[in-house]
């Protein structure tokens, strides 16, 4: 058990911490931006008129993406499914809507495959591997799919440190507390002495409704923004997460 201190919060018997990915220990906001534009060009090249519509949809902002946005939080099939919406929208049928959406999703991924991971935030590694030599058990739990999240820790030689590697690939998405529930169950944790850190509002819903010790929000480089203002405390760095010495 380890006491973690952040900004003067404190939460005590920790056993694990389950990190999310994009936007908490990957920096992939240009490559969700340049997928997200892919994705609504291909749709409008089969449905023109839809490409920009949908481009706001998925919260793509100029150079940038709102990191509350459906790109930044939503799972694959959650922005599948709006931009079926949009699609239909045009008068296609539900089916035929899905099956346009999903075949421009694939294409894009398919253009995207062999494309480098997107970094690690500064300092991350150095926190992963400070938390793990104290004794605590670290997860990642993402809204991307299993195979993404898998590819990530082997991209960045993160195994040594990371004994869960978690994604979406069911019809169940954060914030439902199960998958929280489900990733300590996989980790051999009680959800009340395991801490969940993220960058947005749906993991901080997620672990207080899965009963964890904590909730973590992290913005990098400023704290203070909306959409964590339900978590326990705000950070703007990994390496404010301390541990305090017995």
């Amino acid at each position: 058990m380890v006491t973690i201190k952040c900004r003067g919060i404190t939460f005590s018997n920790i056993q694990a911490v389950i990190f999310d990915k994009d936007g908490t220990l990957e920096d992939s906001q240009e490559f969700l931006r340049l997928l997200g534009i892919k994705r609504s060009r291909l749709a409008d090249a089969q449905i023109p008129g839809v490409g920009e519509p949908l481009q706001m949809a998925f919260g793509i902002e100029g150079g940038s993406i709102d990191p509350t946005g459906l790109l930044a939080v939503g799972s694959r099939r959650e922005n599948e499914i709006v931009a079926a919406g949009y699609i239909a929208e045009t008068g296609r049928g539900w089916l035929e809507s899905l099956t346009i959406a999903r075949r421009a999703f694939d294409e894009a991924d398919e253009m995207f495959k062999h494309s480098a991971v997107s970094p690690l935030f500064v300092g991350s590694l150095e926190v992963l591997k400070y938390l793990s030599e104290a004794g605590l058990k670290l997860g990642i739990l993402s809204a991307a799919t299993t195979e993404s999240v898998q590819k990530f820790v082997k991209h960045h030689a993160l195994a040594e440190w990371i004994q869960l590697e978690m994604g979406v690939d069911s019809t169940v998405h954060k914030p439902d507390p199960k998958l929280f529930l489900q990733a300590c169950e996989k980790l051999g944790v009680n959800p009340a002495a395991t801490l969940m850190v993220g960058d947005s509002a749906g993991d901080i819903q997620m672990g207080k409704n899965a009963g964890a010790a904590g909730c973590i929000g992290i913005c990098w480089g400023k704290a203070q923004v909306s959409h964590l203002e339900n978590a326990d405390v705000a950070i703007a760095s990994l390496e404010e997460i301390t541990i305090l010495a017995d």
